[in-house]
């Protein structure tokens, strides 16, 4: 029997979000395995996964999130979490993110997983006061084994932190969001619509995407855009809208439940991602499992994810990436051809098999 703790990293700064789905759907899942004997510690926490899940053995609870007392649980759950784990014979720590504390008891493995290398890559995005680049370097050292979840972070992590490859492993995400229940679009949506998911900053290359959009005169007379997530438009892209005449009719910015991202999902002409950087991606596996067709920029893991089943552009040449969007969009037939590659490609990643392979890993550590 192995004995495996997730820390509480993630789950008490997360309420939703990327890094703390991963790392409950493979706690939940790692449960069930009759030779794994799984346990979450977050003593306090605000994530409403774990508060509505099953995940192995929970020693914690849900608080309700109050801003600006993230560093009051960060602390909280890092003082506590020792005396919880001192005396336990755990096999493998797994810490969820990047910290300076350290809570793995001396009898366990303690494992890191890394998702991407952007603070590294794209150190201008980022504040000064921003001190993950360090923290992360410091966790990454002393880790015993580093999971990166796309052979290019691996690849990036070794190159930028000089990382034996030895000691690294890459295990792909899966998506779930197909599960989903899907809901109507926004009915502000009359035209056909191109779909964004996420952040816009910086090197997600949102205004790239905008470039793209306002010089094409079928897509700004025929498609409008609408975003998901990523908070209400700044001024500099107001500006940028403004400066290339698209009618702020023509963008539509939604947020909400994974119900309403589904049926975006599924009502898109297309889901592009015009990043310069990833470390995974999961939007485009959420557009394939609910067979919108993808176009993707050809960089970082992204061509790693898709496949074949993607239209490619170069993120940095605006009319490559609307002549790809275009192409989709006024060809029904390779927009089919894309859905169909893209229900295969899906077959590829699952969080069952994030899971497996993790904890074959784990094995594979205790027996070096």
């Amino acid at each position: 029997m192995i004995k495996i703790c997730y820390d509480h990293q993630i789950f008490s700064t997360q309420q939703y979000g990327g890094v703390s789905r991963y790392f409950y759907e493979i706690a939940h899942r790692i449960s069930e395995y009759p030779d794994a004997d799984v346990t979450v510690l977050a003593l306090a926490h605000i994530n409403q996964y774990l508060r509505n899940g099953s995940q192995g053995k929970l020693i914690g609870r849900y608080l309700p999130h109050i801003p600006k007392t993230g560093l009051l649980r960060k602390a909280f759950n890092s003082v506590i979490a020792k005396p919880f784990v001192k005396h336990c014979k755990l096999d493998i720590f797994h810490e969820t993110y990047y910290s300076m504390a350290n809570c793995c008891p001396h009898s366990a493995k303690r494992v890191l997983t890394v998702y991407d290398m952007i603070h590294e890559k794209f150190a201008d995005n980022f504040s000064l006061r921003d001190k993950t680049q360090q923290i992360k370097a410091h966790a990454v050292r002393r880790a015993d084994h580093v999971i990166c979840i796309s052979e290019n972070t691996r690849q990036d992590l070794i190159a930028l932190l000089g990382v034996p490859e030895e000691k690294t492993s890459v295990v792909y995400l899966g998506s779930s969001l197909a599960t989903q229940k899907v809901v109507a679009k926004p009915s502000k949506g009359k035209k056909p619509f191109i779909l964004y998911v996420g952040s816009r900053g910086g090197y997600k290359n949102f205004e790239g995407l905008l470039q793209a959009y306002g010089h094409s005169l079928l897509l700004k007379n025929e498609f409008s855009i609408i975003c998901f997530g990523g908070g209400n438009f700044s001024a500099s892209e107001l500006s940028l809208m403004e400066s290339l005449h698209i009618s702020q009719d023509n963008i539509l910015h939604v947020s909400g439940s994974d119900d309403i991202l589904a049926g975006l999902y599924a009502s898109a002409a297309v889901f592009v991602c015009p990043s310069l950087y990833e470390g995974f991606g999961i939007p485009p596996l959420e557009a394939m499992s609910s067979g919108c067709p993808v176009v993707s920029a050809n960089v970082s893991s992204l061509p790693e994810v898709v496949g074949d089943a993607a239209e490619l552009f170069d993120p940095a040449d605006e009319t490559e990436m609307r002549t790809a969007i275009e192409c989709v969009v006024s060809t029904p037939e390779r927009a089919q051809v894309l859905v169909d590659r893209g229900y295969e490609r899906i077959k590829q990643f699952s969080w069952e098999k994030c899971a497996r392979d993790t904890l074959n890993i784990y094995k594979k550590i205790l027996q070096s």
